[in-house]
């Protein structure tokens, strides 16, 4: 079934997403973590890929062994930053053979000092011109990321929105956001979406910070705006681990169900390889969506 179809769906439901194993040695770990968390029965399981498309091939034995192993619906991550347009060929090849067939299509972050310009000269400058190449190579759902707070390489929120509309006239299916913090954020983003015209679904990206370190890395991530009672929160709780980890469940699960009741239907969920904070955000919500768990 197409993440598409998932996601359009009348029901509220979850996804999660996963990180694969950058070695051998590790890929055991990853998959007993991925497979917990797929028992969670989530609307489908989101599997990134490596930066620089190192460690790529773990993105599709991950995604492989879940929708094999546990029926669960796999997203497969693909980015163009150093890909030729025969490896790109070639991976949707195996995706395609491996039975995956839902697609997150990014550029990928650059390789530290590469200037952005430079992109220009390569196969896929852009994350649209790697979704022309997937909508032109078989039958894919094809999602991508979107920017509520802008894209740290975009002049402007104009500038931005201009870029995914050209994802979408691609052929993006969808579009999911980077995380964010305070929801207000997300809805004056969604009203200059469909402003722009652009009208495909766009799921709300929710990354719980459970550790106090996580923070500055989300900062330098996504250029997330703080809010005032989100900062009071790890303050408070930052240094006691075990508190900082119920509280920042605690406000991942309030901002999804602030989300579901203004009209969202469908969330994913930044919990990454930890299957205990997505049993812990299921459990809150388990009434909103219909299951115990």
């Amino acid at each position: 079934m197409k993440v598409i179809d998932r996601i359009s769906d009348q029901a509220l439901s979850l996804s999660f997403e996963i990180f694969p194993p950058k070695t051998d040695a590790t890929f055991e770990g990853v998959l007993i973590a991925a497979s917990a968390i797929a028992r969670l029965q989530p609307s489908y399981i989101s599997v990134t890929y490596g930066a620089g498309g190192a460690g790529s091939r773990y993105t599709v034995q991950v995604a492989r062994a879940l929708q094999c192993g546990s029926s669960t619906e796999t997203l497969a991550h693909l980015t163009c930053v150093g890909a030729d347009r025969q490896g790109i060929r070639d991976y949707l090849d195996t995706l395609r053979e491996s039975g995956i067939t839902n697609i997150m299509a990014l550029r990928g972050d650059l390789p530290e000092g590469m200037d952005p310009q430079a992109m220009e000269d390569c196969p896929f400058p852009h994350a649209s011109d790697l979704i022309r190449e997937i909508r032109a190579s078989g039958d894919f759902c094809i999602g991508a990321a979107c920017y509520p707070e802008v894209h740290p390489e975009s002049a402007n929120q104009a500038e931005d929105i201009r870029s995914l509309r050209e994802k979408v006239e691609a052929g993006a299916d969808f579009l999911t956001t980077q995380m964010f913090f305070d929801n207000n954020v997300l809805y004056n983003f969604l009203y200059k979406l469909r402003e722009a015209g652009i009208t495909v679904p766009v799921v709300p990206g929710i990354m719980p910070i459970t550790a106090a370190s996580q923070v500055i890395r989300a900062q330098k991530l996504s250029g997330s705006f703080m809010p005032r009672r989100f900062t009071s929160l790890v303050d408070r709780f930052g240094t006691s681990p075990e508190a900082m980890k119920q509280a920042g469940i605690l406000y991942a699960a309030d901002q999804i169900i602030d989300l579901f009741a203004n009209g969202i239907r469908h969330v994913h969920v930044y919990t990454m390889n930890k299957p205990d904070v997505a049993a812990a955000i299921q459990s809150h919500l388990s009434q909103m969506l219909g299951r115990t768990f």
